[in-house]
């Protein structure tokens, strides 16, 4: 069995991987945690510098990240053309512009879902992003693709 689809990296699909990468990381979350910290305490009677203190933290991460996956899209070629997916029984095979590049499943570190994307991570900070307006009815074949080939350990989709 094999699935395939084109994918077109843009800035929202990036901001999204980001926000997830982010969030998920240990200093992604201890900033949202001492944010919202800060503002709970406001509530509580500190001063409203807790206040802006805690909204400053809570708007700047998503802020920063949004700003970042702009001028990472801008500054990268490679998604200004889309990219071409094939998953097979060895790996997950993408090509662009004549050029192909492939990864087998026991290599791949991890698949995630968010609400706009599958993501594949080839490491701890890489990943194939593949936004779930892309796949349409491709999504559930690459899922189950996914979902056979790697260690359920390793995958967090959610439907």
């Amino acid at each position: 069995m094999e699935v395939e689809f084109d994918v077109k990296i843009t800035p929202g699909a990036l901001y999204d991987y980001m926000l997830y990468h982010t969030y998920t990381s240990p200093s992604g979350l201890l900033g949202a945690v001492v944010g919202a910290l800060l503002v709970t305490a406001f509530f509580m009677g500190a001063g409203v510098l807790c206040l802006l203190a805690g909204i400053i933290i809570l708007v700047y991460l998503p802020w920063t990240l949004f700003l970042k996956s702009r001028q990472q899209y801008l500054a990268n070629p490679a998604f200004k053309t889309p990219l071409h997916y094939k998953m097979t029984e060895e790996g997950i095979e993408v090509s662009q512009n004549g050029e192909t590049q492939s990864q087998k499943w026991e290599d791949l570190f991890k698949a995630v879902s968010t609400p706009k994307s599958l993501i594949v991570y080839t490491s701890r900070v890489n990943a194939s992003i593949f936004p779930k307006r892309d796949l349409k009815e491709n999504s559930t074949a690459a899922i189950r693709m996914i979902s056979t080939h790697m260690p359920p350990q390793k995958v967090k989709i959610r439907g």
